[in-house]
């Protein structure tokens, strides 16, 4: 039986509060402000802290469980982060306060600027866009803005492999760009065939990620960047998957010009819920002009906010979320280089270690080494069981289904990221799991194909959900 609601529970009369008695004199407030049909519930203190106790409870998150959401980099956020972010002085803070109140929040924005800058190899970066997909369109539209500055504004094509996140099609289309599919080759790269031949003066770009959404590096990275500038088009990386070349590899150095940064994903700021997020933009020498401002700029012991000549404007109001940065720098500052690179090294570790351990139930997409992340095909043969039924059945198991339909050139695809944040110990578990529920697949598919069991509620029907979504409690 589910819990019941607070309306269902609302008895008149009963509150969850006393406001204190009036020190000035009343005010009626004014006309139309007061909604009197309103039906709030009204319960007491302790229904109150039960029912949101009871939800929050209810609540899967990275502090809990184990959570292989592939492509989303779901690692632990560690508790000093937020211990920093709730520093009076840094909490505090308003943006409006004129610049020499702010110089200490300015401090931390450069420095975060500049290890950004140091960590990918770019030669400007802005911390403006408040989400990932935000840098992402942000990204694309400053590629527009240099070749529009060029006078070539024929560049209205964007070159997008078939594995990549869907926001980059999304982007290029927002921005006013004609997306171009590439096809992939036999070993998940993008198939340089392909990418010559679609290589000409209205080319404005190539959006890459990489490592790409199969988990694999990209092999021919250089020769992809060098067709892409010959042509006379731009690099972009999507910097989802930064946390499989921290302290190994920068994008910069390999040839991209600009590419976002995910801080949650990366840089352990909190991640989903709705916000607040943070996707920071880092490019190459010749988009720096056209970076949306302000940026942080620093002359002598003082730190100032600028706008670049040709910058795309602003993108955020004020100057980005804050917060974000305060935890994503706390990490940065806390790992150093050498810790930064162990990141990195123990993302793909703990990802070919568990590709091995589950390699033996599903076949992986393109049998490669792996970097951070790895992509089976998740049905069972002989069944009818499908990927969808394995990821459900994993909650009742107690892990969070892995990224499952994805990349869609995999059927029946699951995309599993461990993180370097999981123990042995988890991932053997989470292995065992899914050898178990192999096994009931073929003696039991019936048991799939209704999970999850332990849940409030089962197996929803999600298109119809999708569709026909009900907002608001209806008694």
């Amino acid at each position: 039986m589910s819990e019941p609601l607070l309306f269902e529970i609302s008895t008149p009369g009963r509150t969850a509060f006393t406001l204190p008695q009036l020190d000035v004199p009343a005010t009626p407030l004014p006309d139309g402000y007061v909604r009197s049909e309103l039906p709030l519930p009204e319960v007491s203190e302790l229904d109150l802290v039960r029912h949101f106790t009871r939800l929050s409870q209810l609540n899967y998150c990275i502090d809990t469980n184990f959570y292989p959401l592939g492509s989303c980099t779901m690692k632990y956020n560690p508790k000093v982060n937020e211990k920093a972010a709730s520093i009076e002085g840094l909490i505090q803070v308003h943006p409006l306060q004129p610049e020499e109140t702010l110089q200490g929040s300015l401090a931390l924005m450069y420095q975060l600027q500049e290890a950004l800058k140091e960590i990918a190899g770019f030669a400007g970066v802005s911390l403006q866009p408040a989400a990932g997909a935000h840098g992402e369109l942000t990204g694309v539209l400053m590629m527009r803005a240099y070749h529009r500055s060029r006078g070539q504004a024929q560049r209205r094509k964007i070159l997008i492999p078939d594995s990549a996140h869907g926001t980059n099609p999304a982007s290029s289309a927002m921005a006013g760009f004609t997306v171009v599919q590439l096809p992939s080759d036999s070993r998940g790269n993008v198939d340089l065939v392909a990418l010559k031949q679609a290589c000409d003066d209205t080319v404005a770009g190539l959006m890459l990620t990489n490592p790409n959404t199969l988990g694999l590096f990209e092999e021919h990275v250089l020769e992809v960047c060098e067709t892409v500038h010959a042509c006379g088009g731009l690099m972009y990386g999507d910097g989802a998957n930064l946390n499989a070349l921290l302290g190994i590899a920068r994008p910069g150095d390999l040839g991209f010009d600009v590419m976002h940064f995910n801080l949650h994903k990366t840089f352990s700021t909190p991640h989903g819920g709705g916000g607040p997020g943070s996707g920071p933009v880092g490019v190459s020498e010749r988009l720096v002009p056209f970076l949306p401002g302000p940026i942080v700029a620093r002359e002598g012991d003082r730190f100032y906010l600028m706008t670049p000549e040709k910058s795309i404007g602003r993108v955020r109001s004020f100057f980005g979320n804050y917060g974000m940065f305060v935890r994503a720098y706390t990490y940065i500052r806390m790992h150093g280089p050498e810790g930064l690179r162990s990141v990195a090294e123990h993302a793909v570790l703990n990802a070919n270690y568990l590709k091995a351990l589950i390699s033996p139930h599903f076949p992986v997409a393109v049998e490669r080494t792996c970097m951070h992340e790895f992509v089976v095909k998740g049905d069972v043969p002989g069944t009818d069981v499908r990927a969808l039924d394995v990821a459900k059945r994993l909650i009742d198991y107690g892990f969070h289904p892995p990224t499952y339909y994805f990349p869609l050139i995999v059927r029946e695809a699951l995309m599993i990221e461990p993180t370097e944040t999981e123990s042995k110990r988890t991932l053997d578990a989470f292995a065992r799991a899914i050898a178990t529920i192999v096994e009931e697949a073929r003696t039991n598919p019936a048991l799939l194909h209704e999970a999850p069991h332990t849940t409030p509620v089962s197996r929803l029907d999600e298109v119809k959900a999708a569709r026909n979504p009900i907002l608001c409690y209806r008694g």
